[in-house]
């Protein structure tokens, strides 16, 4: 997630190898041949596309809850936030704090509005009262573009992960040890997709949640009861062991007006954001009603917010145990592992790698499977086909377009293998909070909305978004940036542009919308006020919309 990949650790360097690297390895494969097991024997099922988009919407809201936790809960929750902790203490901690806050706004706003509209995609509910052709269009070039770039950084970050847990060496050139792991990751992200569809893709985010709370709530315990289960006790220690206070705020924001406009830049896109990406949107249709799409969402909250708890324990826990001097800001990824290696050496280091790599498998797979639905019936089956494609056309179109993403992002993230990834993930997020979320929340609550403005909503937020980044410092002007300090084209200040994208967004929605009226026949407004009324009574009431959905 966002501004806690920033350091991830530089691929140039040698990696310091903890531990055994097979037995390391024979953890992560027992856990890769389990779940292809299952996916082998749920893929049978996945032959209409409600079959391969929603899993039938046959899971219940626990555990779809947990699944949301599997896709929400990738490698950067686990180790960039318990690292963001361990070197900035009270600052990291905000980082949790806000990821949890933000479902709060999927809950109230969109959760149960958006199952009772919506039957597989973003662009279902956006296009209801609109016109088909742009606007599944428009939301499907948003849908790929946050996948993909989330998908990216998920890919890239595996080989700067693989360097501690595995011992795996970086050479020179395109094809050294880190892209053969970023292949590995690839192809069996790509099996997962392509065989067991939304359902297998569940099972493997339930399986893979499952063992990082476990995994979480071990050190977390193992943690507290090394000092008498006090918490005040880990805090003073890792206080004590390193040179910065960590109980006071300031270690990472807040030094200059600057850093801290960036901070709530950076909150506001994590909040709103949330809500707007559309692998977790995905995911509420593989419930069968609203009311479980709601108890998804409870069943999140509380499992994200204990697990966040958890890396409060295991943050300080790494700085307290951790020697002095180990972890920095360029390091701060491998507080996790190291205090995993410190507390119970190669073993809880072996389990702990395989709970690393088991969620960049199930984060890629439920990206690569959004992105492969929203091409598929968005593009292909509402725009190319005009919602009349070939019975089974749209399904092996879904395969195709997993096959060509998760090749896509093999090759990008073995590119950008080295590289500051911090951006992209930033990128996804803020591009879901600019054009996702506020074109989103007008199609359900406001009635004048139209097609114009849901079109000016989504490419206008998409494109400021990326304006703003691409000359921000996150991409030059700093040793830190993609293009180092030696390169300098940045004019915008901050590395979030939350702050300014999102507000954008929402204003050129209200203009094109009162443009857009302009431009409407007499008959085009009696139709849009009858669908508005329409999508208001569904989405309050459910009432037109069905449990599962056919192919």
């Amino acid at each position: 997630m966002p501004a806690v990949l920033a350091a991830l650790p530089s691929q140039a360097q040698a990696p310091k190898q903890l531990g055994s690297p097979l037995l390391n390895i024979g953890i992560f494969l027992v856990f890769v041949v389990i779940t292809l097991l299952i996916v082998y024997r749920v893929s049978r099922s996945a032959t209409t596309a409600s079959d391969y988009y929603a899993a039938g919407s046959s899971f219940t809201g626990p555990q779809n809850g947990i699944a949301i936790s599997g896709d929400y809960l990738s490698a950067a929750s686990f180790l960039g936030i318990a690292g963001a902790i361990a070197v900035n203490g009270y600052d990291g901690f905000l980082y949790s704090v806000g990821f949890l806050v933000a479902w709060l706004t999927a809950l109230l706003l969109v959760a149960e509005l958006l199952r009772n509209v919506g039957r597989f995609t973003m662009g279902d509910v956006l296009s209801f009262r609109m016109r088909q052709r742009p606007v599944r269009a428009a939301a499907a070039v948003s849908t790929l573009v946050v996948s993909f770039f989330y998908l990216l950084a998920q890919m890239a970050g595996a080989g700067g992960l693989i360097s501690l847990l595995l011992g795996v060496p970086n050479q020179p050139g395109i094809f050294d040890g880190q892209s053969l792991v970023i292949l590995l990751v690839g192809l069996v992200m790509i099996f997962y997709v392509l065989y067991g569809g939304m359902r297998g893709t569940t099972w493997v985010q339930i399986i893979k949640a499952t063992l990082l709370v476990i995994g979480a709530a071990v050190m977390t315990v193992w943690v507290l009861g090394l000092f008498s289960f006090n918490l005040s006790s880990v805090l003073g220690a890792a206080d004590a062991n390193v040179s910065k206070n960590l109980l006071d705020a300031g270690n990472q924001y807040g030094k200059t007006i600057t850093s801290k406009i960036d901070f709530i830049s950076l909150a506001v896109a994590l909040v709103l954001g949330t809500a707007g990406l559309p692998h977790v949107l995905m995911r509420f249709y593989t419930v069968p009603t609203a009311q479980e799409a709601r108890r998804s969402v409870n069943w999140a909250i509380w499992i994200i917010g204990i697990f966040y708890l958890f890396t409060l324990v295991i943050g300080y826990g790494a700085a307290a145990l951790v020697p002095p001097g180990v972890l920095s800001s360029k390091n701060v990824n491998d507080a996790a592992p190291l205090l995993a290696f410190e507390l119970g050496g190669t073993v809880l280091l072996g389990l702990v790698s395989a709970i690393a790599f088991a969620t960049i498998l199930a984060v890629v797979a439920g990206l690569t499977i959004t992105a492969a639905a929203s091409f598929a019936h968005d593009v292909y089956a509402s725009v190319m086909k005009d919602g009349k494609p070939e019975p089974g056309s749209e399904v092996r179109v879904a395969r195709r377009t997993a096959l060509v993403v998760g090749v896509v992002a093999v090759l990008g993230g073995i590119l950008a293998n080295g590289q500051n990834v911090a951006f992209l993930v930033a990128l996804a997020f803020a591009v879901a909070a600019s054009a996702n979320l506020p074109t989103l929340l007008y199609s359900l609550f406001w009635k004048r909305f139209n097609t114009v403005g849901a079109l000016w909503s989504i490419y206008g937020g998409l494109g400021i978004c990326i304006v703003l980044i691409i000359f921000s410092p996150v991409v030059s002007g700093s040793s830190e940036a993609v293009f180092g300090a030696g390169v300098d084209f940045a004019w915008f200040p901050l590395s979030n542009p939350g702050i300014v994208s999102i507000p954008l967004s929402f204003l050129l929605g209200v203009v094109g919308t009162f443009v857009g009226a302009n431009q409407m026949t007499a008959q085009e407004r009696d139709e849009a006020e009858r669908k508005a009324a329409e999508m208001e009574v569904r989405s309050m009431t459910g009432a037109g919309s069905s449990g599962a959905f056919g192919s």
